[in-house]
């Protein structure tokens, strides 16, 4: 048994940033078909905020006390039995997967090695903690909707995580991207590559036109701009409205199977075969890395905070080694801004 211990960040009840802290606890061993990463960084998304605030309690259970953090750059450290693709001291990124649950908010993870891919030379660990949720991206434009080159795409929460890559593999895979954010993020978002940037809370979406393809990373009002559908239309949902959760859900169901126009809702899951993907489109500088702010593992609460307030560009990112450590540490007791 391993007595080896590390810190994580926990909460001991669902409530607000302020239940996080830094305890320890014991340090994971890779089982067979998993391996052992030596933390980094780690991103702050917005399912996490959720989860720690208890809206999604009939998933996350009752039982404290639990963890955060989905993502996660870092170095191999151990290779459980049957791993053979990686070698310790490999730079890696990845997903703790739908099966992990969170908790790459600590200095070790053990994940299944199939959600581990390698992280491309000469990226940061730091600035690379903020790309592993643009395989989202990648999977709702280019799997799910089938984005074609002159369509017209629609991005909402264009400044966001998710929302920042959408807008650059928009352009990438040929279409003509529309950007909805905050009126203090637009110059942001069309210096992502955005044709047009547009105040959300300035505009109707009845006056924005119609689209070929939407994603939605809000939640809120999807029968709204569902309607702004071309015929042949497609919608893709990475988020439901969280305050109507069981009517949000239900009409994302029913739009699912019924209509000419659907929208697909899924939750990322990636693979080893889609961070590679990821890699390559960093690789051709199709991609970039979006780090609004680094903060500590001490300061987890004060990035949660952050998030919450809204108004980020691109992600907030958690540096988890100590200066003396080398790769993509933050310095001082201060967040680290762009």
């Amino acid at each position: 048994m391993n007595d080896q211990m590390m810190k994580a960040v926990l909460f001991d009840r669902y409530g607000g940033p302020e239940e996080l802290y830094v305890g320890r606890v014991p340090r994971p061993e890779p089982a067979h078909g998993e391996v052992l990463v030596k933390v980094h960084a780690f991103s702050v998304n917005g399912g996490e905020l959720s989860a720690r605030a208890g809206r999604i309690r009939l998933l996350t259970g009752r039982k404290f006390p639990q963890r955060v953090g989905l993502d996660f750059t870092g170095e191999v450290a151990a290779l459980g039995a049957g791993v053979t693709r990686l070698a310790a001291g490999d730079r890696v990124w990845g997903v703790m997967g739908r099966t992990s649950g969170f908790g790459s908010a600590a200095e070790y993870v053990s994940v299944p090695a199939e959600r581990v891919g390698l992280v491309p030379d000469g990226l940061d660990l730091v600035e690379a903690a903020s790309l592993p949720v643009a395989t989202t991206a990648v999977t709702a434009l280019r799997d799910k909707a089938g984005l074609r080159p002159g369509e017209r795409l629609l991005v909402r929460g264009a400044a966001g995580g998710v929302g920042n890559a959408a807008v650059q593999l928009g352009r990438v895979y040929g279409a003509e991207v529309t950007g909805l954010a905050r009126a203090a993020n637009l110059d942001f978002v069309r210096g992502l590559g955005a044709h047009e940037a547009v105040d959300h809370r300035s505009v109707r979406p009845a006056d924005l036109g119609r689209f070929d393809v939407i994603l939605d990373t809000v939640g809120t009002d999807l029968r709204t701009f569902r309607g702004l559908l071309n015929p042949g239309g497609r919608m893709v949902a990475i988020a439901f409205d969280l305050e109507k959760v069981v009517s949000s859900l239900g009409y994302i169901a029913a739009s699912a199977v019924h209509g000419r126009s659907r929208v697909r809702f899924f939750s990322g899951n990636p693979t080893q075969a889609l961070l590679d993907d990821l890699g390559r489109h960093v690789i051709d500088k199709e991609l970039s890395p979006a780090v609004d702010t680094v903060f500590s593992l001490e300061e987890t609460a004060a990035a949660h905070r952050a998030l919450e307030a809204g108004g980020v560009q691109g992600k907030y990112v958690v540096s988890v080694v100590d200066v003396d450590e080398g790769v993509g540490a933050a310095s001082g007791d201060q967040p680290r801004s762009r």
